[in-house]
This record gives C-alpha cells, structure tokens and sequence, in this order.
C-alpha cells in the first residue's frame, strides 16, 4: 500500500470516531452499574480517541502544534494504562489492587505531563505523518520519552495476562464462553497496538496509523462484550427455569 495512503488523515479520524462511540457505551455501562472497570475503560478509549483526533488534524494540516503534541503525546502512551487498570478491576476482588494501580497511573501521568511540558522538543523532528511517535522528546531511553515504558509494559502485560486468564477461567462455562470469545479479541486487539507501536519506536512506522484503526476496532468490541455478565447470568437464569424433562415411563 502506498506510503501516502498509509499516513493518511482518514485512518486516525475512523479511529477516533469508534472510540467516541464506544467511550459513549461504556459510560452509559458504568452509569447503570457503577462497575470501576467500565470508568477505567472509558477513560483510556477517551485518550484514544482525542489523540487520534490530534493525529488526524495533524496529517490533515500537514502540522504539528508543539502545543498539542506535548499533550498528544502523553495521551498516546498513557492510555494503556488506563485500559490495563480496567482489566485489573475486572479480575480482581481485592479493590486496593486497582486503587494502588491507579494511584500508580496518576503519579506516571503527571511526571510525563511535566516532562513533556519541560523538555525542549527536537523541532526537526516534530514533523506531520506517522515517523513522529516520541522521537520529538529526544534520545530513546531519556526522560521524558522513557516514560512511555511506565504505561506501556505493566498495562500490556495486564491486557494479556488478563485476557489470558479469562479465556480460560470461562471457557468452560458454555453460558459465558461468549466472554472467553471477548477476551480473544482484546488479546488480539492488544498484540496489534504493541507490535505496531513497538516497530515505531523502533523507527518502521509505516502502517502506524491503519494498525490504530484495526486495533481500536478489534478491542473496542472486545471490551463491550467483555463488560458485563447479564448476558451469561441470564442464560443461567433460563437454564434453571426450565422444566425437569420427565423420566420415560
């Protein structure tokens, strides 16, 4: 595919476009429930989606506000965080696990915001299309960029290991296979957005923009099916509601 069609502005706006939509379903989700998983989810499809936003109008102008990408950039490494700390909410009982995760993002959040606000940004590097990535911050492994990594491994391997363990957990519960098939999906989903955004950290970023689109589509249904139980309670419920078949005579 060519490289022009690869960075174009119509793959960044799709993308923000179904997390609008979905950061809309969960927020109704967590106002009929109140699960803090649903809210954690929101939180981190809402900073999909408004970086997605920024790369769109970045690609569309063919500019880079220094502004906006300081906060963009932020965004864009975080979210993971935030996803992965639904995830822990969801698996776990122990609320404090999640609380003390939380507390973990808020405090990795602000140290990346002062830093992204701090630092002198490499302008030569600050250019439109999908070769940005945290380049603009300066070397690999300098603060601010390293902070990326605060989001990224913990909320990954939170995203994995949580599909993982779900997959198996209710696979062999027929009523709620239907959320194994869910967490298939946000595995899938997740390993897409890694790969992607590891090749360009890596400096291969062709194709960034289009993984992003697929990814957030992939997950995005993931995550719905993953968020309630009511479908699977409800087939029990019908299940022991039928009447006992009559033994032959």
């Amino acid at each position: 595919m060519d490289a022009g069609v690869l960075s174009s502005w119509i793959w960044p706006a799709m993308t923000a476009a179904l997390g609008f939509v979905y950061v809309g379903l969960l927020v109704v989700q967590w106002w009929k429930r109140r699960k803090p998983h649903q809210l954690a989810w929101a939180f981190g499809f809402l900073l999909y989606a408004v970086a997605a936003c920024f790369e769109a109008y970045s690609e569309a102008t063919q500019n880079w506000d220094p502004f906006v990408y300081r906060i963009y950039i932020v965004m864009a490494a975080s979210l993971v965080g935030f996803l992965g700390l639904g995830t822990l909410y969801l698996i776990t009982k122990k609320r404090w696990m999640g609380h003390s995760y939380l507390v973990f993002n808020l405090v990795g959040l602000a140290l990346f915001l002062y830093g992204a606000f701090t630092v002198d940004l490499l302008m030569d590097k600050l250019v439109p299309g999908i070769v940005v990535g945290g380049q603009a911050l300066g070397a690999s492994g300098t603060f601010p960029r390293v902070m990326s990594f605060w989001f990224n491994i913990p909320g990954s391997l939170l995203l994995l290991g949580g599909s993982a363990w779900s997959v198996l957990k209710f696979w062999p519960k027929k009523e709620y296979r239907y959320r194994a098939w869910a967490n298939v999906l946000i595995f899938v989903g997740t390993l897409i957005i890694a790969g992607a955004g590891s090749m360009a950290r890596l400096g291969a970023s062709a194709g960034l923009y289009l993984a992003e689109m697929v990814a957030s589509a992939v997950l995005l249904t993931g995550f719905l099916m993953a968020s309630t139980l009511e479908k699977g309670a409800a087939k029990v419920r019908e299940k022991k509601a039928e009447p006992a078949t009559a033994p032959d005579a």
